[in-house]
């Protein structure tokens, strides 16, 4: 670095031979990205050196055989000078080729790493620059476990494959920088038999038969985290439409669940557009749901913009889905350590919907769980820190959870409360949070110190003190 600008003539002759070798800076020399993103539950989970900006998803599946085959093209930014750099691919999907800026690149799937696919480009690249990469691949469709004990990724069903990858499932079917902070955006193609339906996430595009198989696109032009992703397939009946306020929607049912689905989702539209007025605008183009008939998955899921259900939803479950396409969805977790701000909103808003319904207040659920004893599972561990990945599913982040939103609305009235909810979202609209940056925000908006708060009910072991 040089200190100064000026020199004379005549020192710049004298010293020009002694300085010319320091005075050039050293180069930055290209180096590994990380293995791994940093997250203290999930440390495989993710990658270092580059930020993804979209990706291009060619699948196909077969149900009979369970064999996946996969064309994954992503463009992508270097956050620093990279001689390689990792995606998250499971090994049961092996890579037959990868390019780089469209040349053949080096690249392995090192056992003892479970999940990473090194690839290292012909030449190096810089940071700053924009690439490419091109992934071929292709092996048996097969979940993984989360630490709950609960499946992951895709699915197989009887008829085809139910696709959630909440907190670690989407490296189960194609290569991905499988952090909650890459958000990108996604254009998903799905070739399966004909007579089957793949739903993805966004906009439907088209769906072309070509002899015996069927390709079904999807275009999501907002960013979302890769765990929100899916590719749900079977059997599905499809109603499309418009909400009352003109969202439009895209819902398929799998016929075994119709009868007990579709009085539900007759409710979608009048849901989203009451989220939206609560709220602020609906944050993508499409909604929807996908309903479908997995009775070994034993959840829901909100994937962006069209929520996955496993079997037929209650009206709360649907409501709660729907409301992470705010929470959740359009602001989404840091690190899986604030979960609270997605499951604690969600099902917050689900209390709210009752409450709009002509059911209990908020303040009367709020009262129904101070009435549960302090040995009650509804109040450990706390929802602002579960603790470990095991626990970021626990009935607390979901009850404890939404009675933190319930209390403070309380706490600070309905027109600051609200105030705080909708500019939460615009502060961070597409983007990623921690919880203490709504804590701090809600103070901030509030012009009150809700530090006591905020401890005794998102961090505090055990029953809060009501007040």
């Amino acid at each position: 670095m040089r200190t100064n600008r000026v020199l004379t003539v005549a020192a710049a002759a004298l010293t020009a031979l002694s300085l010319a070798p320091a005075a050039l800076a050293a180069p930055h020399r290209p180096t590994p990205g990380a293995a791994g993103g940093g997250d203290p539950y999930f440390p495989r989970q993710g990658n270092g050196g580059y930020d993804v900006s979209s990706y291009r998803l060619a699948i196909g599946y077969t149900p009979s055989s369970k064999r996946l085959t996969g064309h994954a093209r992503i463009t992508a930014r270097a956050t620093q000078s990279l001689s390689r750099f990792d995606l998250d691919l499971r090994r049961t999907l092996t890579v037959s080729s990868v390019r780089v800026d469209g040349r053949r690149a080096a690249f392995s799937q090192p056992a003892a790493q479970v999940q990473e696919l090194v690839v290292t480009p012909r030449h190096a690249l810089r940071a700053g620059h924009r690439f490419s990469v091109e992934v071929r691949y292709a092996g048996t469709a097969t979940p993984t476990t989360d630490p709950d004990g609960s499946l992951d990724g895709f699915i197989p069903t009887s008829d085809g494959a139910f696709v959630a990858s909440e907190p670690q499932g989407s490296p189960t079917w194609f290569p991905v920088n499988d952090t909650p902070r890459d958000k990108a955006r996604y254009a998903v193609s799905v070739t399966v038999p004909k007579g089957l339906t793949a739903v993805s996430n966004g906009r439907f595009v088209a769906h072309r038969t070509h002899g015996a198989a069927t390709t079904w696109s999807w275009r999501l032009d907002r960013p979302v985290s890769s765990y929100l992703v899916t590719a749900t397939l079977g059997k599905f009946d499809v109603t499309r439409g418009r909400t009352p306020a003109g969202v439009p929607y895209f819902v398929a049912v799998d016929p075994t669940q119709a009868a007990k689905a579709n009085p539900v989702l007759a409710k979608l539209p009048s849901i989203v557009d009451w989220l939206a007025r609560t709220y602020g605008r609906y944050p993508f183009g499409e909604t929807g749901a996908i309903v479908d008939d997995a009775p070994n998955v034993g959840y829901a899921l909100e994937t962006a913009t069209r929520p996955v259900f496993d079997r037929a939803p209650s009206v709360g479950t649907l409501a709660h889905e729907l409301a992470h396409q705010w929470y959740g969805d359009t602001v989404t977790l840091r690190q899986w350590r604030d979960i609270w701000l997605n499951e604690g909103f969600a099902e917050f808003s689900t209390w709210l919907y009752t409450e709009h319904t002509g059911g209990k207040t908020t303040a009367q659920q709020l009262a129904d769980l101070e009435a549960l004893p302090a040995d009650d599972d509804v109040w450990s561990p706390p929802p602002g820190n579960p603790g470990s990945g095991a626990d970021i599913f626990a009935g607390s982040v979901y009850d404890r959870g939404a009675a933190t939103l319930a209390a403070l609305r309380a706490e600070v009235g309905d027109h600051v409360f609200f105030r705080i909810m909708r500019g939460w979202l615009r502060q961070h609209y597409y983007g990623n949070a921690a919880v203490g940056q709504f804590t701090a925000y809600a103070g901030r908006v509030a012009h009150t110190d809700l530090t006591a708060f905020f401890q005794t009910w998102l961090y505090h072991d055990g029953k809060p003190a009501f007040s």
